[in-house]
C-alpha cells in the first residue's frame, strides 16, 4: 500500500479543491479555536495539517507514504509548527492522553477501525476532539438518496471551485487511483457505529453527506 501512495505522491499536482477538502471547513468548525497539539492519521501531502496549523501550537502528521511525507514538508516549509514523520498507523505507537485533537482523512477505511478507534481515544487528553472524514459503503435507501444527489451537487460545487466541470488530473494518475481504489473496501454506517460502541466512544455523532463521506465526531469526556 505504501507503494501506491509513494505513486499517487509523485503524479499528485499541488493540491486545490476536491471532496476531502471540501469538508475541511465543516471539520475545523468543530474544533475550539485555539489548541495545542493536534496528530493527523494518514495526512498524505499535508494540506488538512497545514489548516490544523494555523489552529494549533504544534501538529504531528504522519503517513505511511515516505514519497506523501516529502511533499507535505516540501508544501509546510512556512509552517514551522507541523512535525513529519513516517509512521504506519497499524503499529505505530499512540502516546497516551497526549493531543487536543485527533484527525484523519479517508484513511480509516484501510485500518481495523474499532481498535484503532480505541487507539486514537487514548492518545486524546481529556476534552480533547477527534475528527474523522471517510468514505463508507452504500447499503440503505438513504444512502443511495445522499449518494444520488451526490453528483450533481459534486458538479455544481467543482464549478464553483474551480471554474470547470471536468477533471484534470492526468490519465496516469486517475489510473493510479483507480488502482488502488480496486482493494478499497469502506465500511457502511451502521458498523461505523458499532465500531464507535465497541471503541467506547459514547456520544459519538456520525453524520452521512454528500459526496459520498460521513463525518465522526467524538469529544472525549473530561474525567
Amino acid at each position: 500500500m505504501s507503494e501506491d501512495f509513494d505513486r499517487i505522491a509523485d503524479l499528485s499536482g499541488t493540491g486545490g479543491w476536491d471532496h476531502n477538502v471540501h469538508y475541511h471547513a465543516f471539520l475545523l468548525e468543530q474544533l475550539p479555536l485555539r489548541l495545542g497539539e493536534a496528530l493527523e492519521v494518514g495526512c498524505g501531502t499535508g494540506q488538512f495539517a497545514r489548516s490544523l496549523a494555523e489552529r494549533c501550537e504544534r501538529v504531528l502528521a504522519i503517513d505511511l507514504s515516505p514519497r506523501m511525507i516529502e511533499v507535505a514538508r516540501d508544501r509546510s516549509k512556512e509552517h514551522a509548527n507541523i512535525e513529519y514523520a513516517v509512521a504506519d498507523a497499524n503499529s505505530w505507537e499512540f502516546p497516551e492522553e497526549r493531543f487536543d485533537c485527533v484527525a484523519s482523512i479517508t484513511t480509516l477505511h484501510h485500518l481495523p477501525l474499532a481498535p484503532t478507534l480505541a487507539r486514537i481515544r487514548d492518545a486524546l487528553k481529556p476534552g480533547g476532539t477527534l475528527l474523522v472524514l471517510d468514505l463508507y459503503q452504500v447499503r440503505s435507501v438513504g444512502d443511495y438518496l445522499v449518494g444520488a444527489l451526490g453528483f450533481p451537487a459534486s458538479k455544481a460545487l467543482k464549478l464553483a471551485k474551480t471554474g470547470r466541470l471536468s477533471n484534470r488530473q492526468s490519465p496516469e494518475l486517475r489510473r493510479a487511483w483507480e488502482e488502488h481504489g480496486a482493494t478499497d473496501r469502506y465500511p457502511t454506517l451502521a458498523e461505523v457505529r458499532g465500531a464507535c460502541a465497541e471503541a467506547g466512544l459514547r456520544g459519538a455523532k456520525v453524520r452521512r453527506h454528500l459526496l459520498w463521506r460521513y463525518s465522526l465526531v467524538w469529544r472525549k469526556p473530561d474525567s
